[in-house]
């Protein structure tokens, strides 16, 4: 059994030793409030009690991260290298030319997050998804971690313990000018820009990671896709400027949707004018037909007997929801033990656990989406029931309730850990829980700080 409920309980016990600490966590709220954690123009929920984490919760986390990193670059490497191997994937043909553009660069996989489900009690992994460059979350992390540093309850736990934030941003961008310096067609002082359809994107973060490329030396704009103009031999950026490398944060369903006026964007990297980090062969890793590809004969023939076990292990069962490929009278039968999935999408997303279903509803999720009833495919999933941790909910209203009002009991919400992969290395967790079956925003999904505890 891993150590982390006994770290969360002394937490708990911490607190109310300080008679709840309620100032801590208005002044944590108040901090949040004036925060640079906003997606799509909210300020994220959050909890006052972070994820606390031990030394062999990290050690799973990052054998997990490389042997994961390790499997997903066989899996692209074979994808660019073999035709026959692509047959086994279904993607849009623009999107697959794409994909065979060379990068010009070493890394096969720069950027990453792998989202999972681990048992506490176990130590057991198995996978939600596999998330690549549009990944997110460094940011709420980081000023979540902030809004605690002074909480009484917070102080008194880092004097018994020594304790270790995540470090998300610097580890990044020494990455990425690493990656750079690799590549081709690189020149002596570069310009780079990260790239998104802004609308769509986690811009305070972007300014954010901009900043911290300038105090690296190295200028960086932030800018949207459309935005772009291509002259042939340059990119350039809104302002005019040149870009040499992108840190590509738009996902590639998004590319398409916005096909035509992304043209500049993808012209420079036809023709190899720009380092486009990561390349469009992320895609492979974004989209979820990755989850069945992995068990494929084809994939399993170039995996080592470990790495295939490991697959068997934490992936759970992944088919299309079609008839050719899975019984649906049986997925419609036993509702509890499935969730229903796009191939390729983001932000949960018409993403349904058959255990928060009606029975009637479960079968109208099924006639919406089986056999391609949508436009577009979809995959049914062995639901993969969360571990639960003892939580405070989020302060919501603190404001307009006395102290004695304030929730001090907490509640018991269940766990998503996203696992943080900079070039193949564990970097970090991004922490989020929920009430309810589907761990996200929208199903009123929390982030907690991510704190290591005893290294």
């Amino acid at each position: 059994m891993l150590s982390n409920n006994a770290y969360t309980q002394e937490y708990f016990d911490i607190m109310e030793s300080l008679g709840g600490d309620i100032e801590s966590r208005r002044a944590a709220y108040d901090y949040m409030k004036n925060s640079t954690a906003i997606v799509h123009h909210q300020v994220i929920s959050t909890s006052f009690v972070p994820r606390l984490y031990d030394r062999r919760t990290r050690e799973i986390m990052r054998a997990t991260v490389e042997t994961t990193h390790r499997i997903l670059c066989k899996v692209i490497e074979h994808y660019l290298e073999d035709p026959d191997y692509r047959t086994i994937f279904d993607y849009d043909p623009r999107l697959a030319e794409l994909i065979l553009v060379p990068r010009g660069y070493d890394a096969v996989l720069p950027f990453a997050r792998f989202d999972i489900f681990l048992d506490e009690e176990t130590g057991e992994v198995a996978f939600c998804e596999f998330n690549g460059d549009g990944s997110s979350g460094m940011n709420e992390n980081r000023e979540i971690t902030n809004s605690l540093a002074n909480a009484k309850t917070f102080q008194e736990f880092a004097r018994r313990h020594k304790v270790e934030p995540c470090e998300l941003f610097d580890a990044w961008v020494e990455d990425f000018i690493g990656i750079y310096h690799t590549y081709k067609g690189r020149v002596e002082h570069p310009r780079f820009a990260i790239c998104d359809y802004l609308q769509n994107g986690v811009v305070d973060e972007f300014h954010l990671f901009a900043k911290k490329f300038e105090e690296h030396g190295y200028p960086c704009c932030v800018c949207d896709v459309r935005d772009l103009t291509f002259d042939g031999e340059v990119l350039h950026d809104a302002q005019g400027q040149p870009v040499h490398a992108i840190w590509r944060r738009c996902v590639t369903n998004d590319v398409l949707e916005f096909w035509d006026d992304s043209q500049a964007l993808i012209e420079a990297v036809r023709a190899q004018k720009v380092a486009l980090i990561g390349s469009f062969a992320g895609h492979i890793v974004h989209d979820k037909q990755i989850c069945e590809a992995l068990f494929h004969p084809k994939t399993q023939a170039f995996l080592t007997d470990e790495e295939n076990a490991f697959v068997a292990r934490t992936v759970p069962k992944t088919r299309y929801l079609d008839s050719s490929e899975i019984d649906l009278d049986e997925v419609r039968a036993n509702k509890d033990a499935w969730i229903v999935k796009p191939t390729d999408a983001y932000g949960a997303a018409d993403v349904y656990a058959g255990c928060f279903q009606t029975q009637e509803k479960w079968n109208e999720i099924i006639d919406r989406f089986a056999n391609g009833a949508a436009g577009a495919p979809f995959l049914v999933q062995r639901y993969i029931t969360p571990y639960k941790t003892h939580i405070l909910e989020p302060d919501h209203d603190i404001e307009s309730l006395s102290d004695e009002e304030v929730d001090r009991t907490g509640a018991m919400y269940n766990n998503l850990e996203g696992l943080y992969c900079y070039n193949g290395r564990f970097q970090g967790v991004f922490s989020r829980l929920g009430p309810l079956p589907t761990i996200s925003k929208p199903m009123r999904g929390i982030t907690a700080a991510t704190i290591w505890v005893d290294e």
